[in-house]
């Protein structure tokens, strides 16, 4: 066990350490008043408040804006290999509970960074396979370590390493995509998910190989969309879409995307549930689509809108918001009067009242009325912390517009 006298120090400058005693576990550099000398990047080390007292242990990252991450408040608790082995044991067992016995044709989310206490990795499971996300250049110091512990308690067929745009330059990560441990998936991959079969292309899908956090949602919906006409946008491989078509039934869905390929493998997900006859594909941008769909004078009965994340950082945050209030304005114009609206945002930076701010502008502009049914999120294997409450990432509303 490492002592704390041997550990790099870390000092916060005074009034900045309450919400590291409250157990947040990134320490951004600007709160940062002094650290020892020549700390190496990955190293653990301890942080204190501006008097000396102890809050906790972490790694360090002198190339990142999050210049340590923390992952205990525990004085006498190393991390060490036994330390990754307790939670990763312990976010696994998580995942048991909620679904049972992994079976071959399972997909969930294993491990969700700070949700699980583990900043910086996210681990998802598609049936004998699983795809790992790194976004902390110290975990990625110990990646090696990680993947054996998965395949050493998970047992898995192959293990993928996956990278997000951006994060490598973010955290000053070198990190190459692709096979990390055993054989590579098939091309496609079988899952199933509410009873639908679908093939997912974990070596070439976006993210880790399809969204999952949506799984409930697009569960949600479809049992309202018997017989109704739906327009899915950003429908990528078909989650929402082959949701309604299985279960509503819905009597038609136009599902738009600007990927040949996410629409391609859309439409062989509905040929292999046999709904490919109700299925109409677009091949466009989505504000593109809807600006197109209004001067058409289309109108549908339900209408999806779950594009991808508009913040990705602060200095964007007001351009999205410009952005979904057009999509959601667009999304008015295409939806009957009585109809429902199901409007996401994966962006954390978004907040909910942000987001009902902008919907409550949309309704005025439209001279519609508005009503929330149901304020959603992502399903039980994507939690939120209390302690990071930027895990709580997925905003999902479903409403009634009259």
């Amino acid at each position: 066990m490492t002592v704390l006298a041997s550990l790099p120090e870390i000092r916060l400058h005074p009034r900045k350490a309450l919400p590291f005693f409250s157990r947040h576990p990134w320490v951004f550099h600007s709160a940062i008043a002094s650290q020892a000398e020549g700390i190496a990047p990955g190293s653990e080390v301890v942080l204190k408040a501006h008097d000396g007292k102890f809050i906790a242990r972490g790694l360090f990252n002198p190339h990142s804006n999050i210049r340590v991450r923390l992952y205990s408040w525990d004085e006498q608790q190393a991390l060490d290999d036994p330390f990754w082995s307790r939670r990763l044991d312990d976010a696994i067992a998580l995942r048991r509970r909620l679904f049972g016995p992994f079976t071959p044709e399972l997909a969930c989310r294993l491990v969700y960074s700070e949700a699980d206490q583990f900043s910086g990795l996210t681990v998802d499971r598609f049936g004998d396979w699983l795809t790992v996300q790194i976004t902390s250049r110290a975990l990625a110091d110990r990646c090696e370590t990680l993947f054996d512990l998965l395949q050493e308690k998970l047992s898995p067929k192959g293990i993928l390493l996956k990278t997000e745009k951006g994060m490598r330059a973010a955290e000053g990560l070198e990190l190459t995509e692709g096979l990390v441990r055993g054989v590579e998936p098939p091309r496609p991959l079988l899952i199933r998910e509410n009873d639908i079969n679908y093939a997912v292309d974990l070596a070439s899908g976006q993210k880790t190989g399809f969204f999952i956090d949506q799984r409930d949602n697009r569960r949600r919906i479809a049992s309202f969309a018997n017989q109704s006409r739906v327009l899915d946008m950003f429908c990528y491989s078909g989650g929402f879409a082959l949701n309604c078509l299985v279960h509503g039934p819905a009597s038609e869905v136009i599902a738009v995307d600007s990927s040949a390929a996410a629409l391609e493998l859309m439409h062989a997900n509905a040929e292999r549930n046999g709904v490919a006859d109700r299925l109409q594909v677009m091949q466009e941008d989505g504000f593109t689509a809807l600006e197109q769909l209004v001067a058409a004078g289309d109108k549908f009965d339900t209408v999806i809108l779950d594009p991808p994340k508009l913040a990705k950082h602060r200095d964007s945050l007001d351009a999205a918001m410009r952005g979904y209030f057009s999509l959601n304005r667009l999304g008015l114009d295409v939806l009957n009067p009585g109809g429902l609206l199901m409007t996401c945002s994966c962006s954390g930076l978004v907040s909910h009242d942000l987001f009902t701010e902008m919907l409550g502008r949309v309704a005025l502009q439209a001279n519609r009325h508005i009503q929330i049914l149901e304020a959603r999120g992502p399903g039980p294997d994507h939690p939120t912390s209390v302690h990071c409450l930027e895990t709580d990432y997925l905003k999902c509303y479903l409403c009634r517009v009259t």
